[in-house]
């Protein structure tokens, strides 16, 4: 009896979790030395600690790698480019070849990445100047790969008019420290740490963009916006104007409601913890969280937004 009394217990304490969430979901982020990382990692960690969902944080090759993870059941959450997750839904650009994947929600838009135009050398003034330069456009076929063609042919320049490496963030970083590059773009929340490192011990220069061409980028790539990097970012002699594009969290469409809804809660029901332990938690706001219209939101998020007072479209 006692034994039957047991195996009753458990299987209602099993089916209370799943009611709650109480899954454990894998959720990729980015490279060690990137935004993704470090921030995912936190808000893994308080997931984890306000609900019954478990959220393990893991490093990846950025956004594309990340839907392709999702894609193959290797993780249910990621972080993505709000660009990158258009061409995955639209079956564009980077994926052009592998073609539409639609198995994802959105879960929320969290902050702006801005692209980051890195150098240590003071003459490289505009990205005009980087014509002939050896520059780091992120790993080949990335996100941040599209972000730095589309930028150099705003300026005319196309990949072939520089000498141009294929690297991360940190070996981005390493690279310019050894000399190796004359500059690197970076596509991240900023403060990145991988510039902040370089920038502890160097004297590190931001190129800016000009209002007419930031305007001609947003014309044919609206999913771009107007952003500034504040000169106490980075220690850096002035502000420096770019554009960015939104760090979004999606979901695979099957990962529960309940889950999604605890992961959403649970960070923007915490936002004061979550900014003590990361600066990017003072980014956080339910205006943005709910403002993606390329890719419909979760279930999960739906609710949890609804019952702030957003609607937001849904699968």
């Amino acid at each position: 009896m006692k034994r039957v009394l047991a195996f009753v217990l458990a299987a209602m304490l099993a089916l209370a979790l799943v009611a709650c969430g109480g899954s454990g979901l894998n959720f990729t982020t980015g490279g060690a030395e990137g935004t993704y990382y470090g921030f995912g990692s936190v808000l893994a960690t308080k997931v984890g600690g306000e609900t019954d969902t478990k959220v393990t944080a893991i490093t990846s090759g950025g956004s594309k790698a990340n839907i392709e993870a999702m894609e193959a059941g290797d993780a249910q959450l990621g972080f993505v480019q709000s660009d990158v997750m258009a061409y995955a839904y639209e079956g564009t650009n980077l994926f052009a070849d592998s073609g539409k994947i639609e198995d994802f929600s959105t879960v929320a838009a969290l902050y702006m990445e801005q692209v980051q135009i890195v150098t240590l050398d003071p003459a490289i003034q505009s990205v005009a100047d980087l014509a002939g330069k050896t520059v780091s456009i992120g790993d080949a076929g990335s996100g941040v790969y599209f972000n730095a063609i589309d930028i150099l042919g705003c300026y005319g320049l196309t990949e072939e008019d520089i000498n141009a490496v294929y690297e991360d963030f940190g070996t981005s970083a390493e690279s310019l420290q050894d000399g190796k590059i004359d500059a690197a773009f970076v596509v991240a929340g900023a403060p990145t740490n991988a510039i902040s490192t370089l920038a502890a011990t160097r004297d590190v220069y931001l190129v800016s963009l000009d209002d007419e061409h930031i305007n001609t980028l947003i014309e044919t790539s609206p999913y771009y916006s107007k952003n500034v990097i504040a000169a106490d970012v980075y220690g850096t002699d002035s502000d420096c104007t770019t554009v960015a594009v939104g760090a979004v969290v999606i979901a695979r469409d099957d990962v529960s409601e309940d889950d999604v809804y605890n992961f959403v809660s649970a960070i923007f029901e915490n936002l004061d913890d979550i900014t003590a332990s990361h600066a990017k938690g003072a980014e956080l706001n339910l205006d943005f969280a709910t403002s993606v219209t390329t890719v419909p939101y979760h279930a999960g998020a739906a609710k949890y937004f609804a019952e702030k007072g957003y609607d937001v479209p849904v699968k």
